[in-house]
């Protein structure tokens, strides 16, 4: 048998093994997914508790209840690609701890958060976990006004939630903390004096500070290229152009895309996707983004 295929068979039994241990064990793996900064973290302990999860992994850190079991948070880089790095437990050592306290720990069902199916599929692989059996979507949770004034804000104040108590922030990250707030909703007992309180720290991250900001054409093409990824990875890019203008940054972007595409509405789509990503990962302003298709593929 060819050594690329028989790592190919060898990858799938494994995952294979993994899912059944898993299954095994009674635990079941729950997705909540949106694009960045439509308020998932913001939500995540409204999911939690509607199905009865445990555990919630979000942006590199391991969480039950009030408590980081284990990890380290993405929201404490100073870059958009270390942030991300995080977020998907690039780094073996950040990976292990988690996995390890995942080993630990008892519990049932966890809920991975992340911007896209393609996203939690990769942390989970990471943390040997089995692929989502219940995906959600951040549509399902919250109107559309709603995701609007979420984005709003993320853009132009660089606010970013974590789904704990500020107290428990602040003992890793004491220089992110912006604020606090209080969430009350009814619990499932429907008793007027039943209510639930989750209390979420606000954090302003190196990475979403905003000010006089000058990054390299190489580490935008960077960012460009995993915003392309994140969006659709069949997309490939061919070439970037940056000019820095006093208005912020103006792109221009050589694609190759496949046949089958859908060119009316999808650049639209992926130009607001570039820019939004840009400004609140990147710190940089973005004026304009041309995309142009130079090649076709089958």
């Amino acid at each position: 048998m060819d050594i690329s295929i028989k790592n190919v068979y060898s990858g799938i039994m494994n995952r294979i093994m993994r899912y059944t241990i898993w299954k095994l064990r009674g635990r079941k793996v729950f997705a909540l997914i949106g694009r960045s900064g439509t308020g998932k973290s913001f939500r995540s302990k409204l999911v939690a508790d509607k199905y009865g999860i445990e555990l919630i992994i979000d942006d590199g850190l391991l969480i039950k209840g009030d408590k980081i079991l284990a990890g380290k948070s993405a929201k404490k880089e100073n870059i958009f690609l270390k942030a991300i790095k995080t977020a998907l437990f690039d780094e073996d050592a950040h990976r292990d701890e988690v996995h390890a306290a995942l080993q630990k720990t008892n519990f049932k069902k966890i809920l991975i958060i992340g911007t896209s199916e393609k996203m939690v599929n990769k942390i989970a692989v990471r943390l040997k976990l089995p692929e989502p059996e219940k995906i959600i979507k951040i549509e399902d949770l919250a109107s559309k006004e709603e995701i609007e004034m979420a984005v709003r804000i993320r853009n132009s104040e660089g606010k970013h939630v974590i789904p704990v108590p500020t107290i428990e922030i602040t003992r890793n990250y004491p220089q992110i903390v912006y604020d606090s707030m209080r969430i009350f909703f009814k619990a499932n007992i429907p008793l007027p004096w039943k209510k639930k309180v989750f209390e979420k720290t606000i954090v302003r991250p190196e990475f979403g500070k905003r000010g006089k900001i000058s990054m390299s054409e190489a580490a935008l093409t960077q960012m460009i290229v995993h915003c392309l990824d994140e969006f659709d990875d069949t997309i490939k890019v061919k070439k970037v152009v940056v000019k820095n203008g006093p208005e912020g940054y103006q792109l221009s972007i050589k694609l190759r895309v496949p046949i089958k595409f859908q060119v009316s509405g999808t650049l639209k789509e992926l130009q607001k996707y570039i820019a939004d990503s840009l400004e609140r990962y990147g710190g940089v302003i973005i004026s304009e983004i041309n995309i142009e298709i130079d090649d076709w593929t089958s």
